[in-house]
């Protein structure tokens, strides 16, 4: 398929989707919307892809939202253009595989909520982060109002929804908004390393775990728990688990198929 607002790298198991509209700063119009799905659809499909790493270009992740296209847009109208991006987000968060977004330069309101999506955050020390959207009138609405709470905390989401202030790679990490800041010019390299190392780990395990930790944070502990034995229990069924266990008595590195 011929992309014309990302691209898409495959190695050593890591899928790289880049955010390629540099005329709309990545701006998360329809097209990119679209093309963002239709990605996350056939990555979903192909086992042989065990990480995927969401990236932008050096000066900018994404700018957020197509205020153009929004400007004039009634109730339901809005609706119509948020609705699909919370459809590909929602994907994104729900894949069985570990997701990191590499952030350098400027990520706004939809594009923080499009790295709220992944697992892992990892910030160039260029990084700028901001939800601009309350100056506009409206409020952060692709998800970011209830992932980030879950995140960072009521509080701390409250201060940089309400004023809308932009925050540097520092104070992000110290918000809990980012789990690593690095140099700008070796982020690439850093999350590559990061990813091959996941890309290693059972995805069967990695599946089940990723499974327990989001949906038990959305229920009650008891059933959380009965979840976390059940999905664990499962694991014990598959050659994964034996080669793993196999592996660590007779001391040497084990190699998982997901199978």
């Amino acid at each position: 398929m011929e992309w014309k607002t990302i691209t898409l790298d495959f190695n050593e198991g890591v899928c790289t989707l880049t955010l390629n509209s540099p005329e709309t700063m990545n701006a998360l119009s329809s097209e990119l919307n679209s093309e963002m799905g239709a990605a996350i659809n056939m990555l979903s499909a192909d086992r042989q892809v065990r990480v995927l790493v969401i990236t932008g270009s050096k000066k900018v992740f994404a700018a957020g939202g197509d205020i153009k296209a929004m400007a004039s847009c009634n109730p339901e109208q809005a609706r119509a253009y948020i609705e699909p991006i919370h459809q590909v987000f929602n994907k994104i968060a729900g894949l069985p595989i570990p997701t990191i977004a590499a952030v350098s330069g400027f990520a706004f309101g939809g594009g923080v909520e499009l790295s709220l999506t992944c697992d892992f955050r990892i910030a160039a020390q260029n990084a700028k982060f901001g939800f601009p959207e309350i100056n506009l009138g409206i409020f952060p609405a692709a998800g970011g109002s209830q992932r980030l709470p879950r995140l960072i905390g009521t509080q701390k989401t409250k201060r940089l929804m309400f004023t809308g202030e932009t925050i540097d790679a520092a104070a992000a990490l110290s918000f809990g908004l980012v789990d690593q800041v690095v140099p700008t010019e070796e982020l690439m390299e850093e999350v590559k390393q990061f990813a091959v190392q996941l890309s290693k780990k059972p995805p069967l395990a990695l599946m089940r775990l990723k499974e327990s930790i989001q949906q038990g944070i959305n229920t009650d502990i008891n059933t959380a728990l009965i979840m976390e034995m059940d999905n664990c229990c499962s694991l014990f069924a598959s050659q994964d688990q034996k080669e793993g266990m196999n592996a660590f008595m007779e001391r040497r590195t084990a190699v998982f198929k997901g199978q």
